[in-house]
């Protein structure tokens, strides 16, 4: 029967540009209606021959002279040939005639927009909103949220899906778009209003029970936002987006376990992802269990090789397992993603370090510390392994230089403990004081460098006055 029916279709349409091609040449022609104009306006607009279209719509209005509908037809093709100004004064024209067409409109903002005349599209929008209802003020809805879009009016996009939602609750296209304006402006309690107002109405609309939770989540309120994903899994069990942001929750609230569960399910009702991987890796990662979640890292780099930080993450769990030689394997494939990167210079420079290689590991410190001078992290490990390497008048050097880099009283302390290991002892005594005047906690990180230097006396001294001045101020 469809057959049918598209033969005798294409029988008509062949007929009527026969007409059509009689009436251009000045033969012999049956009537050509208004609406069979619109017909051969689409057969050559769907053929992508938009000159022939044009040229359709201009014989169809020498015919009817006065069709607002083809000067609309007539307006998009210039529109589409990127005829702007003209295309504004056929639309003109044709408001004239019948001004309660809507892709009038439709058509009138897409031609501002391309004029760069983004104003007179929302005032042309929001006027035709009082003179629409239904579906035509939806779609005028739509437009003007493109528009508000395009001028970075942020709220007020939000403002057209809201409007869109209360005339229509269980409009998806508004709900999924609403989802990520409510996170872009920061609206979650107005969103939070607004679909439990849907569900109240609506209950097994899952989406709204989806916007419902990330609404939550926006707020941190992860507990009620999982009890949102919750049901909207109980409505659509394969709502991968939901276990998504569920996994994420959980993650936020430390309940690693549930949170791989979640992250799990995405794996089963989507294509894999690396962030997956890595998200269930980190849950693993801070479980303790180091073996399973570097299996989850080693995944996410396979499906994301030239992300360093991947391979990054699977060398941190071998360093946790003291498995040096394995971790900077993983290293050196990371430094040939992104040589110059602090952590990775930094970590290669501790497995050297754990492996007696401190000459070795000066290099990639001194790199770490090149890459992000004002660094405090940086110098310390550099500094630490040049007191490994005996290499103290380096030592002394850099943490002076560090203190003037990072303007931190750690290097006060640094400086006096590798002037301590040279034998400079007095002007040792005397950075200590200056230290313990100025950050007093730091006294552990000193003698993590020294552990053996409260047999001098004199640092015991030190630090005893220090203490005894501050209980006696109390």
């Amino acid at each position: 029967m469809k057959e049918h029916s598209y033969h005798e279709d294409k029988e008509e349409i062949k007929e009527l540009l026969r007409q059509y091609q009689n009436l251009k040449g000045g033969r012999s022609h049956s009537f050509i209606e208004e609406d069979d104009f619109d017909r051969i306006i689409d057969y050559y607009d769907d053929k992508d021959n938009l000159a022939e279209a044009l040229q359709a719509a201009e014989v169809g209005l020498e015919q009817f002279p006065y069709s607002s509908q083809l000067m609309i037809r007539k307006a998009d093709i210039l529109l589409a040939n990127r005829n702007y100004e003209e295309a504004l004064e056929v639309l003109e024209v044709a408001e004239l005639y019948d001004s309660s067409n809507i892709d009038l409109y439709i058509l009138k903002t897409d031609t501002y927009l391309a004029l760069d005349q983004q104003q007179k599209a929302v005032d042309l929008l929001e006027t035709a909103l009082h003179h629409f209802g239904g579906e035509d003020r939806l779609e005028l809805l739509f437009q003007l949220t493109d528009v508000y879009d395009d001028y970075e009016e942020f709220e007020k996009v939000f403002d057209c899906l809201k409007l869109i939602l209360e005339q229509e609750p269980n409009n998806e296209e508004a709900l999924y778009k609403i989802c990520f304006w409510t996170d872009f402006t920061g609206r979650n309690e107005e969103s939070i209003r607004l679909h439990q107002a849907i569900i109240e109405e609506y209950p097994y609309n899952e989406i709204a029970w989806f916007n419902l939770g990330a609404a939550y989540q926006g707020l941190k309120l992860y507990e009620k936002a999982i009890d949102a994903y919750q049901y909207a899994i109980v409505i659509e069990e394969k709502f991968d987006y939901a276990y998504r942001n569920m996994g994420d929750a959980y993650l936020r609230l430390r309940k690693y376990k549930e949170a791989i569960e979640a992250l799990e399910k995405v794996l089963e009702l989507a294509r894999p992802e690396d962030v997956i991987y890595e998200a269930i890796g980190h849950c693993y990662h801070r479980m303790g269990k180091y073996a399973q979640a570097r299996q989850n890292y080693k995944r996410a780099t396979h499906l994301n090789p030239d992300d360093a930080k991947l391979h990054y993450k699977v060398a941190v769990t071998y360093m946790l397992e003291k498995q040096w030689q394995s971790a900077m394997r993983h290293l050196e494939v990371a430094m040939g993603i992104n040589r110059n990167a602090a952590e990775l210079n930094l970590a290669m420079g501790e497995c050297l370090l754990m492996l007696e290689r401190s000459k070795d590991a000066i290099q990639y410190f001194g790199n770490a510390v090149s890459s992000r001078p004002k660094n405090a992290s940086c110098w310390q490990a550099l500094i630490r392994c040049l007191i490994e390497a005996e290499m103290l008048e380096d030592a002394v050097d850099q943490s002076l230089v560090a203190k003037e880099k990072t303007n931190k009283p750690i290097f006060i302390f640094y400086y006096s403990a590798s002037l301590f290991l040279l034998g400079r002892q007095k002007e040792a005594l005397l950075q200590l004081e200056a230290g313990m005047e100025i950050a007093p906690k730091l006294i552990r990180k000193f003698m993590e460098l020294l552990p053996s230097i409260l047999q001098n006396q004199s640092v015991v001294d030190v630090i005893a006055r220090y203490k005894k001045g501050k209980k006696d101020a109390q």
